[in-house]
């Protein structure tokens, strides 16, 4: 797969590669990205090597030797909003493409056969993850999808640099030995969203976090500050991190300096309310002091032509989930300030006007429907997500949005339509078995009387199961266990005893012609007990 960029863009990114480069340049050891000068000096794409199994992945590590470069490993899906939005604002880039003269660029779409058992190889589930290997086959580090292109294009050039694998770095760090300041940097911007507890448990990985914080204290004041945030980010508002005066006045300066705010952009708008909750656990002045400042730094994004049109409107809509922060999270019709309410549906409006690209369009338009929706103003995310239906390569994934909106407002014949059409009209082998397994969840909640409609959801998704050599790996097996095991429990008191037999007996028949490796996790689908 190739993305293409404009001149017009070329150019633009040619003027941001020359500022990047002159910052880069002064970070030590890491040289500087050299300016591509003119747009017909960068090559038109990046040249993705498609892979589907391991034979494509040893091809593509053989020429990382022979040509003594690293591998970056993209993993991602054709529907994913993120995934979209790092074709239209990083890989399409003339200095993303330049730097990836130096690595050799593989692609795991999710859907292409065998991806999923590549997942389980690699340890990727969540759509986008990017990894930086060495030629050797060493996992180097993760990099962010959600920061902005700039801050990727400098993470990836930490990695390029030849330094150490980060789980080498973070073993140093936990033993008390000194690292570099691009080591810390590393570990600032190492990607613990899709780390898939490789380096920490899950649980772990606020204390690891506000650790690492204070280790860094005084070797670089921007990665020390992401380390907190992160930290703070991580614990999800339950309290796993005790914040005290100290680190709320650190966030508090962060926010009213805008620089130092537009440094930590990514995690402040995408985890704003987790890290007011962690800073200010209780309902009160305290908090609503800490939610005004949030605001205003929030604002400065909305307003930062440099930032994309999806970071600009994330900001919003952390606005909005820090509005409603002493609400419940379910409320439908939350109450909002009515200048907040404007500036939204503003915002939806001139986005859906906007945007024409393909790909930023299934990254905006979808982002602009939710935000719709956590304002309450269901009617407006109803009509923006019918009208982009026919202007989206993805359709389906608008399809369970609108499934999704409907179910929250109880409306279940309109939310079971949606969610069949979705599924019916979903591609490829991974992503339909998502798809239907969200439909038949959907069926077993909303229609549980409808054993017949089940049980023909079921049994298609059994069928689409045993024609997909990759249906018992990653995400398809997440997908195929959440429905076991919601037909399980469905039968829970023996009243579709009848219904879960034939099934079992088609499982039988799948199971029987899967490999050895597979046939477990095939016969535990639908085990009783």
């Amino acid at each position: 797969m190739t993305f293409r960029t404009s001149t017009a863009r070329r150019l633009r990114s040619a003027a941001r590669l020359t500022v990047l480069a002159a910052a880069l340049s002064t970070i030590g050891a890491i040289p500087a990205l050299m300016p591509v000068a003119t747009a017909a000096s960068a090559a038109s794409s990046v040249s993705w090597q498609e892979a589907s199994g391991d034979a494509d992945i040893e091809r593509a590590f053989a020429q990382a030797r022979g040509e003594k470069k690293p591998v970056l490993l993209y993993w991602g899906a054709k529907w994913c909003p993120p995934c979209n939005q790092l074709k239209a604002t990083l890989f399409n880039r003339a200095d993303f493409i330049e730097q990836s003269r130096a690595f050799v660029a593989v692609h795991i779409d999710g859907d292409n056969p065998g991806a999923q058992r590549l997942g389980a190889r690699f340890k990727v589930r969540g759509y986008p993850t990017m990894i930086l290997f060495g030629n050797d086959g060493q996992e180097l580090t993760r990099l962010p999808g959600e920061v902005d292109a700039p801050q990727v294009l400098r993470v990836l050039q930490l990695g390029l640099a030849g330094g150490r694998p980060v789980k080498t770095v973070l073993a140093d760090a936990q033993a008390g030995r000194k690292l570099s300041a691009n080591e810390w940097k590393l570990l600032g911007f190492y990607s613990w969203e899709t780390d898939e507890q490789q380096l920490v448990p899950a649980a772990q990985r606020p204390a690891l976090l506000a650790r690492l914080a204070a280790a860094s204290q005084g070797v670089d004041e921007e990665t020390t500050t992401r380390l907190w945030l992160k930290a703070l980010a991580a614990t999800e508002g339950g309290g796993a991190l005790k914040a005290d005066a100290a680190l709320r006045s650190r966030v508090e300066q962060v926010l009213a300096d805008p620089a130092a705010a537009r440094a930590q952009m990514d995690v402040l708008s995408n985890n704003g309310d987790d890290i007011v909750r962690a800073l200010a656990p209780a309902a009160g002045p305290e908090r609503q002091a800490l939610v005004a400042k949030f605001d205003v730094a929030l604002k400065r994004f909305e307003a930062d032509a440099s930032l994309s049109r999806a970071d600009r409107l994330q900001s919003l809509i952390a606005r909005v989930e820090l509005a409603r922060l002493d609400q419940s999270k379910t409320e439908l019709t939350p109450k909002l300030p009515a200048p907040l309410l404007a500036e939204v549906k503003a915002h939806a409006a001139k986005v859906d006007k906007e945007v024409t690209d393909g790909y930023e369009r299934q990254a905006v338009i979808t982002s602009a429907a939710f935000l719709l929706g956590r304002a309450g103003l269901w009617s407006d995310s109803d009509a923006l997500l019918k009208a982009s239906l026919a202007k989206s390569h993805s359709p389906y994934y608008l399809m369970s949005s609108l499934g999704g909106n409907a179910r929250k407002q109880g409306r279940k014949e309109e939310a079971l339509r949606w969610y069949e059409e979705a599924f019916n009209k979903s591609e490829g082998p991974a992503t339909r078995l998502q798809w239907g397994s969200n439909y038949l969840s959907a069926l077993v909640e909303l229609a549980p009387q409808d054993a017949a409609r089940i049980e023909k959801a079921a049994s298609q998704l059994l069928a689409e199961a045993g024609k997909d050599k990759g249906a018992f790996y990653e995400r398809s097996a997440r997908a195929l266990q959440k429905v076991g095991s919601q037909l399980v429990a469905w039968n829970a008191k023996g009243q579709h005893e009848a219904t879960l037999a034939r099934l079992r007996t088609q499982l039988d028949g799948v199971c029987a012609k899967q490999d050895a490796d597979d046939k477990g996790a095939c016969e535990s689908l639908l085990k009783k007990g």
